[in-house]
């Protein structure tokens, strides 16, 4: 792109270069001119009752030297009785003023010629003489010296500006050079790394042009490095989960092997299918958890009630084996919300399902939805089991945290699923206690909130009459 620029400029500069020196040449070469035009003129008499010149050939000889070719010259008196010099010059293209000098270009014997001519009234001494009578005076010079000294300049400019092109195509080569130094040391570090190498690359050295670039990169570089973590502790923390489960049930089916006592044979099965539940639930919960970490979210309106009213008699049949009166509180909502309807599904299945394993026999849960003055949608799960206490309240949410007196069996992710989802949607969970104990430290029964923020009036109407986007 440069290059060619580069030349379209160069020729621009030459063109206006050939028009400046062939004006200047024209300028100084029309002052030769009219000054030997002058010298005729000054030269014309009329003191006798005619007209006598005397020309100038020491300044014609000069003339001629400077114009490195012929010079012609003509005076002619309006009334044709006088003619001196070459009559057939070319006559000017206009008429002339008196005492008006006129430059024109014209070709006498086949050559370019440069004429000046002048016109001016003859002051003759007799009355007699009517007054209108007038002479001509013409002086042309061949153009050869000019176009000469015309190609002399042009060349030798083309010369100068092809000299300053190279320099400049030089500097600008040496520059990009220079310029794309940095850009290719910091592709090929980056091209150098180890695939687990994901340490932000120094800016120290790094040229300001391309410091954006590099903090780009390592901006994604940190995101990269935060998912790959996050995947990493993920896989570690669920081989863990899986294979605590599948040992247990090796054990017991390897005791189930050597027992010949019906009874301990069942109670070995007994143990087998409550552990074969755990496990179960356990991978649909690492699966839900993947899922909430990866998976895009797809929004659409959600109506909050009927999500709410879908949960709770998905999980009817659990509330009932345990003897737990499961409902939902009344609701006051101003609208459909936005959210992902299969994640917050997900979300709100796992903290009823969590409250319902962790409140005691005749305990009781309620689900509720909120769209407060804080900009905020809300689902909130309330059960009156044991509750935390504050310094659990700070750590639950974590993946594999389960409360001191969370019931056996669970996998402590129920909550973390559920943090992991709102956070995806932009909001949080909170977590708190309802009714305060004998002990400070120690609060009664749990209130689990999934919030997030809401959209503009004018985003939920278009989604409204819309297909769910991503």
């Amino acid at each position: 792109m440069l290059v060619p620029a580069l030349l379209i400029v160069t020729a621009s500069e030459l063109w206006l270069t050939r028009h400046d020196a062939l004006g200047a040449a024209n300028a100084a070469y029309d002052r030769s001119v009219l000054g030997a035009l002058k010298a005729i003129d000054a030269n014309i008499s009329t003191a006798s009752g005619g007209l006598s010149v005397e020309l100038p050939y020491t300044m014609f000889e000069f003339f001629e030297l400077t114009a490195s070719g012929r010079v012609y010259f003509r005076v002619a008196t309006s009334d044709g009785l006088v003619e001196l010099g070459s009559a057939d010059l070319p006559e000017p293209p206009t008429a002339l003023a008196p005492g008006v000098p006129v430059f024109y270009d014209a070709e006498y014997f086949g050559e370019p010629v440069r004429f000046a001519a002048y016109r001016r009234a003859l002051d003759l001494p007799s009355a007699k003489e009517d007054g209108g009578r007038s002479v001509l005076v013409q002086v042309g010079e061949s153009t050869k010296s000019r176009q000469d000294f015309t190609a002399r300049f042009v060349r030798r400019a083309a010369l100068r500006d092809s000299l300053v092109l190279a320099a400049l195509m030089l500097a600008t080569s040496l520059g990009l050079v220079a310029a794309l130094r940095p850009l290719r040391r910091f592709a090929r570090e980056v091209q150098a790394r180890h695939p687990d190498d994901l340490t932000q690359i120094e800016e120290v050295a790094i040229p300001a042009d391309i410091r954006p670039l590099v903090s780009a990169v390592n901006q994604h570089m940190a995101r990269t490095k935060a998912l790959v973590t996050q995947q990493r502790q993920f896989l570690d923390d669920a081989s863990h989960q899986l294979r605590t489960h599948l040992t247990t049930l090796q054990m017991q089916a390897d005791y189930a092997q050597r027992e010949d006592d019906p009874k301990e044979l069942k109670a070995a099965l007994e143990g087998m299918r409550i552990e074969i539940g755990r496990v179960t639930r356990t991978t649909q919960q690492l699966l839900a958890l993947g899922r909430s970490d990866t998976a895009s979210l797809e929004l659409e309106t959600v109506d909050l009630a009927e999500l709410l009213r879908e949960v709770a008699l998905g999980l009817l049949p659990m509330a009932r084996a345990r003897h737990i009166d499961l409902g939902i509180a009344p609701l006051a909502l101003h609208g459909p919300a936005v959210a992902d309807a299969a994640l917050l599904r997900e979300a709100l299945g796992n903290l009823v399902a969590n409250a319902l394993i962790y409140t005691p026999e005749h305990g009781k849960v309620t689900l509720d939805a909120r769209d407060d003055d804080a900009a905020q949608w809300q689902l909130s799960v309330e059960d009156n089991g044991p509750g935390m206490s504050e310094d659990e309240l700070a750590s639950i949410g974590q993946r594999f945290r389960r409360g001191r007196r969370a019931a056996q069996g669970g996998s402590g992710l129920g909550l973390a699923i559920a943090a992991s989802i709102a956070q995806r949607h932009g909001g949080g969970l909170r977590l708190g206690g309802v009714n305060d104990g004998d002990d400070k430290n120690d609060n009664t029964g749990l209130r689990a909130s999934l919030w997030w923020p809401k959209l503009p009036a004018s985003a939920v109407t278009a989604m409204t009459n819309k297909e769910p986007m991503a």
